[in-house]
């Protein structure tokens, strides 16, 4: 699929982390791949920097983050012909009044990507509004965290919803851009061998991990105010959740599957007041070793209080109130300062009610589909085979499920897919104002309990598994965290 039609793409917090990181090579990519038609990229700032130390910044962003087989000299000026700075203070309604000069005054395809606080929202949306420059083929992306809380996310969304239409708006969550979270709908809902099987009648629990080896770095100031809970789990998460639980949508539609997946989050059996102690666990990293190099714990890195309170990691069990997923449990975790970052969704099936075979350990027996988001994509199922000799001694397999070609073709990042998808105006992996509301309905009293107790996450040692309470939550159940996939 290509765009004909030229774009417009106004980034606010042009130079800032997420921008110079992903978003920018993202475009990059795209255009590399010839998917991108004639257009402009205005990376907006506060401050005007010098033209050549702009372009500079862009260019030494994409060759730290490109692979070098695809900075073509050509491609790379081109592309960085067509990106602009865009001077504004965003606080200021008055400093919209020069852009319908600078940008197109045609009713293009024009995008406005929020790479900001969503405290920034509101007065953008009031400045462009005031401009003129929101128009029936303009569209806003909007980034996580959406709000602080319920209440907040439903000002936000009533907020934009007064410039934007609900079509207009693209809630933007980059895991649900991922090749495998693709994947995963494609082997569920075109293969009857996991469809049918895909229920509390075949599957023992399902595990969801995102666990990241860094600690906070240099955004202890953003993280003092959000914490694990908000920056993570609130969002991919529970949207990772709804991807692997939800029912086939009636057709490959945005508002078919957004109407599933907000059918998940409606369905998850709250956790409220002391269910919280039993059901979720939050931790906050000690000193210890990363990447052979100690590492100081969070209280002791540069902008957080020495006293905080914010957690660094949450592990729940969570469950679904319906009919496929009754008594199955998920188990959910994120963390910062863990044992290796990872992205997974383990699927665990049932042990067989009775073995034929002498095993040493009987789990040996239980099949596991293991969908892998990062560091690389891969879909994996393990299985049982018998091993090589005389005997019927049985051992565990791994059938990888990824085509042949995977190692050859380049696997797009998933902001070049979801960049593309705003464009191209496909709005299916992207969260609709319902899905946001319903996420935090379900959190917010999770949040609430944690500032009422006002106690210290458990802590635990940087580069092991977090705290040990993520272990008993699963223990209890005689289940274990899956750690050596």
């Amino acid at each position: 699929m290509h765009i004909h039609a030229p774009f417009e793409l106004v980034l606010f917090g042009g130079l800032g982390d997420l921008s110079l990181r992903k978003l920018m090579p993202a475009l990059y990519m795209l255009h590399y791949d010839n998917r991108l038609p004639q257009g402009k990229i205005y990376a907006v700032t506060r401050q005007s920097p010098e033209p050549d130390a702009f372009r500079k910044q862009i260019e030494s962003s994409l060759k730290s983050h490109v692979a070098a087989p695809y900075l073509e000299l050509s491609k790379l000026d081109a592309f960085l012909d067509s990106v602009h700075c865009l001077t504004l203070n965003v606080n200021d309604d008055d400093g919209y009044d020069h852009l319908p000069g600078i940008l197109s005054q045609e009713d293009i395809n024009r995008v406005y990507y929020m790479s900001t606080g969503s405290n920034l929202y509101m007065p953008v949306c009031r400045g462009l509004q005031k401009a003129g420059l929101i128009k029936s083929n303009s569209k806003i992306v909007l980034e996580k965290p959406i709000g602080y809380d319920l209440k907040s996310a439903q000002e936000i969304n009533d907020t934009v919803a007064e410039f934007f239409s609900e079509s207009q708006i693209y809630r933007i969550d980059h895991y649900l851009g991922k090749e495998t979270v693709q994947n995963l709908m494609v082997l569920r809902f075109a293969n009857s061998l996991f469809e049918s099987q895909w229920n509390q009648h075949y599957i023992d629990h399902i595990q969801i991990t995102i666990s990241e080896s860094l600690g906070v770095e240099k955004r202890a100031e953003f993280y003092e105010h959000v914490g694990a809970m908000r920056d993570m789990f609130q969002n991919h998460l529970l949207q990772l959740l709804c991807i692997t639980a939800m029912e086939p949508p009636a057709k490959l539609e945005p508002d078919a599957v957004r109407d599933e997946k907000v059918k998940v989050l409606k369905s998850l059996k709250p956790i409220v007041d002391r269910m919280i102690n039993d059901n979720v666990v939050r931790g906050q990293y000690d000193s210890g070793v990363a990447d052979g190099h100690p590492v100081p714990r969070y209280r002791d890195e540069p902008g957080v209080h020495e006293k905080s309170n914010t957690e660094t990691f949450v592990a729940a069990k969570v469950e679904i109130d319906n009919w496929r997923w009754a008594g199955v449990p998920f188990y959910l975790r994120t963390g910062k300062r863990l044992a290796d970052r990872m992205c997974e969704i383990v699927v665990q099936f049932k042990e067989l009610p009775h073995s034929i075979f002498p095993l040493q350990h009987k789990n040996t027996m239980a099949n596991k589909l293991i969908f892998r988001l990062q560091p690389d994509d891969g879909v994996r199922l393990m299985l049982c085979e018998k091993r090589v000799g005389p005997g019927m001694s049985v051992r565990p397999m791994n059938l990888s499920l990824n085509p042949s070609n995977h190692k050859q073709a380049r696997v797009p990042e998933a902001y070049e897919r979801l960049l593309f998808d705003v464009l191209s105006g496909n709005a299916t992996l992207f969260l609709r104002d319902d899905e946001l509301v319903e996420a935090w309905r379900w959190v917010d009293p999770i949040l609430k309990y944690w500032e009422e107790i006002d106690q210290r996450p458990e802590p635990y040692t940087s580069g092991s598994w977090g705290p040990a309470a993520a272990t008993l939550l699963l223990a209890r159940d005689g289940r274990l965290w899956d750690e050596n996939s």
